[in-house]
């Protein structure tokens, strides 16, 4: 019974081809709409994820500020103790401090910056080593004339195919020693390149490059099992007290949490994803009703067929469900071809944007579904009142 249905169905859709193709262009695009927009926000946030990540995962950054009297004071390395000694659930403290040079070798320069760190900077931010080695204790406490350089320095002033490892090259006037590159880093906001940096050991960089021993930030990375904001209330009393901050005074640094960025954003771009997808999908209802129209035409049209099937001994629930399976068909046909052309939308859009893509086959089988359903709901009514046609006034019918 079913399957008969199913190939009528199909024949009368073959039969006016080019209108059956019509009426679901509204489905087509409400799904490929959806689609679009769902697969799009799922991008971003996958693009803004990996952006955080590179900072490193769980992890506070700790920035001085003007106070209330525009006095500005900076960290320096008796803060990155206390932090490290007296905060429970921290992993590891480091300070930076970084300043704009030129790096010259072989006789090409190109303009970078360098960041004094330690190790522990390395830990906290999830840098990883491509080549080489990282600081040993004896360098970072002598601040040697060492340095572990980025992917884009190698790229700029370093010969293709060779290794950078052993070679000297020069920070301005400073010359140091290559002992490892590390791995891409990528850009975080501003457009800024991560790789376009020079590591070197801290007390090296304050007293070659910045003539200061203060901490331009500190990076605190701290066990995911502890609770950030309890954390942070830890971190703003400490900081307070070292720094000697009255009641109803301001604070003179601000903490950002990476793993509280990371949950905003993903609240907040899921918020707005759902907000356009909803605001894509009424056209999907407004597909819907075109759905209904054309099928009330069809039942118009095909009055006499229908008058017959029932003379001869259809029943009204047969009737009913051959126009209810046509209008399903339509919908599903529709939902096919505006799944097709979703992925095509959100693949190519995702790439001119520079947005890593992402397949969500949950919505794509959801609209699937969705539109089943609107041809369920809108072609109800044409087909319920093809049933309720009386046989003899409907083989009057011309």
């Amino acid at each position: 019974m079913f399957g008969t249905t199913l190939l009528l169905s199909f024949r009368e859709i073959r039969r006016h081809l080019l209108r059956s193709f019509l009426t679901t262009l509204g489905i087509i695009i409400g799904v490929a709409a959806v689609i679009t927009m769902v697969s799009l926000g799922r991008s971003v946030t996958v693009d803004i994820e990996e952006q955080i990540s590179s900072l490193g995962s769980n992890v506070f950054f700790i920035f001085p500020m003007e106070g209330d009297r525009g006095q500005f004071r900076a960290f320096d390395d008796r803060d990155v103790v206390a932090v490290r000694e007296q905060i429970a659930g921290v992993k590891s403290v480091a300070g930076q401090v970084e300043a704009n040079v030129v790096a010259i070798h072989n006789g090409q320069d190109w303009e970078s910056k360098v960041e004094g760190v330690n190790n522990d900077f390395l830990d906290a931010r999830g840098i990883d080593l491509d080549e080489g080695r990282r600081f040993t204790d004896a360098e970072m406490e002598a601040g040697a004339n060492v340095c572990i350089i980025g992917p884009t320095v190698v790229d700029e002033i370093f010969l293709p195919g060779t290794s950078p490892l052993g070679e000297r090259m020069r920070l301005d006037a400073v010359s140091c020693q290559v002992i490892g590159v590390f791995a891409t880093r990528g850009s975080v906001g501003g457009g800024g390149d991560d790789d376009n940096s020079v590591l070197m050991p801290l007390t090296n960089v304050q007293r070659r490059f910045t003539g200061e021993n203060n901490i331009g930030y500190m990076s605190v990375s701290y066990d995911s099992a502890y609770d950030s904001a309890a954390m942070t209330a830890a971190l703003v009393n400490l900081l307070r007290e070292r720094r000697v901050l009255l009641d109803g005074q301001p604070n003179d640094f601000d903490i950002v949490d990476t793993a509280a960025i990371n949950e905003t954003v993903q609240s907040t771009v899921g918020t707005l994803t759902v907000m356009v997808a909803a605001i894509a999908g009424i056209s999907l209802v407004v597909g819907g009703v075109g759905i209904m129209n054309i099928m009330l035409v069809s039942v118009t049209e095909r009055t006499r067929e229908i008058g017959i099937r029932l003379a001869i001994g259809a029943l009204a629930r047969e009737v009913q469900m051959q126009f209810l399976t046509e209008a399903v068909v339509l919908c599903c046909f529709g939902g096919l071809l505006g799944i097709l052309l979703g992925f095509g939308l959100s693949y190519g859009l995702a790439g001119l944007l520079g947005f890593p893509f992402v397949f969500d086959l949950a919505i794509n089988v959801l609209s699937f579904v969705v539109s089943a359903l609107i041809g369920i709901v809108f072609g109800y009514f044409p087909a319920r009142r093809a049933s309720q046609l009386d046989p003899i006034e409907a083989l009057r019918h011309e």
